[in-house]
């Protein structure tokens, strides 16, 4: 079965949040997981904001890079360009479901890259996210 998780979910996997035992529960059972260039800068902005924060130091956050970048050469990622048509799709996404949804770009963005991935399942922690994603036929648990 084809899985795509968001950077929510990938966030929640390296740090620790409210989602992290859901997240690492439900990755052991799974393939190894699609990783866009989408997902590699929602994460770098996350990590800075939680340094940002105050959350993490800049030494931790350094270390949370390098244990990605790890598993990513490790195969636990399968690193993939974007889709060509996921720019196209994430407007027609707007479109149909924006002004009923609320979802933002970003949002149909990785929905979109999970149609065009075909992927069976959409794991992600935000609710709109979701709502989007079961609207276009997605499985999301």
């Amino acid at each position: 079965m084809s899985i795509y998780a968001d950077s929510s979910f990938v966030v929640s996997l390296y740090l620790t949040d409210q989602h992290s035992a859901d997240s690492r529960q439900r990755i052991t059972s799974a393939p190894r997981l699609w990783f866009t260039p989408l997902h590699d800068a929602e994460w770098a902005h996350a990590v800075s904001q939680h340094v940002f924060r105050g959350k993490l130091s800049a030494i931790e956050a350094q270390q949370l890079h390098e244990r990605l970048e790890s598993d990513k050469s490790a195969g636990h990622w399968l690193s993939v360009a974007m889709p060509e048509r996921a720019f196209a799709l994430c407007a027609d996404l707007a479109r149909r479901h924006g002004s009923k949804l609320g979802v933002r770009t970003l949002d149909s963005l990785h929905v979109a890259c999970a149609l065009e991935f075909r992927a069976a399942r959409f794991w992600t922690f935000d609710e709109r996210q979701a709502k989007l994603a079961r609207a276009e036929g997605l499985k999301t648990s």
